[in-house]
């Protein structure tokens, strides 16, 4: 009996790339680093808890470059998040379902998230005083 092989299922070589793939796989990942950044946000409030010399090194930590750039992170992908969940709940409701209308509210989701991003961190770093 000849052994018959099954047909493979079309892999990412095969598609072209388009918005629709990088948004999904985006809201895919900004939603892993959510969890990341909760916990993240739970060992800070602890630190505030705790106060003092807990607080502080905490403080340090996240005033460091790297605790910037990761708080930086955090908020980029609370940011996207966010606004394409908003996107998936027009798609929810019957809207944006046309494939223009798709690639238009992913670009929008896109520009948004960093507009958005930096206006937060313009204003976080006293740029609005």
């Amino acid at each position: 009996m000849a052994t018959r092989e099954r047909p493979l299922s079309p892999h990412l070589q095969v598609y072209r790339w388009q918005i629709t793939m990088t948004m999904s796989i985006l809201h895919r990942v900004t939603g892993v680093g959510l969890v990341a950044g909760a916990f993240g946000l739970a060992w800070w409030l602890l630190a505030v808890a705790a106060g003092g010399e807990q607080y502080a090194r905490a403080a340090a930590c996240l005033a460091s470059p790297v605790g910037k750039f990761l708080l930086f992170g955090f908020s980029l992908a609370l940011v996207y998040h966010l606004l394409n969940g908003l996107r998936h709940l027009l798609w929810d409701i019957g809207w944006g379902f046309e494939i223009p209308e798709v690639y238009k509210s992913g670009y929008i989701v896109a520009v948004l998230t960093v507009v958005l991003t930096a206006v937060i961190w313009f204003v976080a770093l006293g740029g609005a005083a």
